[in-house]
């Protein structure tokens, strides 16, 4: 039987909180005994997800965030959702440099650092009823 662990954080979407996310993803991740390097790439895509539910999926309105974990084998997977807005386009929006809130200074690269980070990312999403982002990292042992 292959080992496997999992846990799930709901947590308000509070910028505040999106350090509370970093850091319970990095936690979980040691069980694998990942090198610095992979816990620093899977904190930066926890953190542009949760950022990307903050500023576009609630846009700024302060509503839930689950973000899930599974380990497999050595393979973390990582499940962030909310409920907002969602996203019409998401081949568009997962365009580097794309953005919908140049105003809010937002780069447009939030999905190209999550693509870059980890070794894969879907996105699921529909208008008025949210987002998913799911990401797996392999840890290299």
């Amino acid at each position: 039987m292959e080992h496997t662990n999992e846990m799930t954080l709901i947590f308000d979407s509070r910028p505040v909180n999106e350090g509370l996310a970093r850091v319970t993803a990095a936690s979980f991740l040691t069980q694998l005994n990942p090198t610095l390097e992979e816990v620093a790439d899977v904190k930066t895509a926890v953190s542009e997800a949760v950022t990307n539910c903050i500023i576009h999926g609630y846009e700024g309105e302060v509503h839930k965030i689950r973000m899930d974990l599974k380990l497999a084998g050595g393979d973390l997977f990582v499940d962030i959702t909310d409920h907002g807005t969602g996203i019409a386009d998401v081949k568009k929006a997962m365009e580097p440099l794309y953005t919908t809130k140049p105003d809010k200074d937002r780069s447009g690269m939030g999905f190209t650092f999550m693509e870059a980070f980890m070794d894969e990312i879907t996105v699921e999403s529909a208008p008025g009823k949210g987002t998913c982002v799911r990401m797996k990292k392999t840890i290299r042992r």
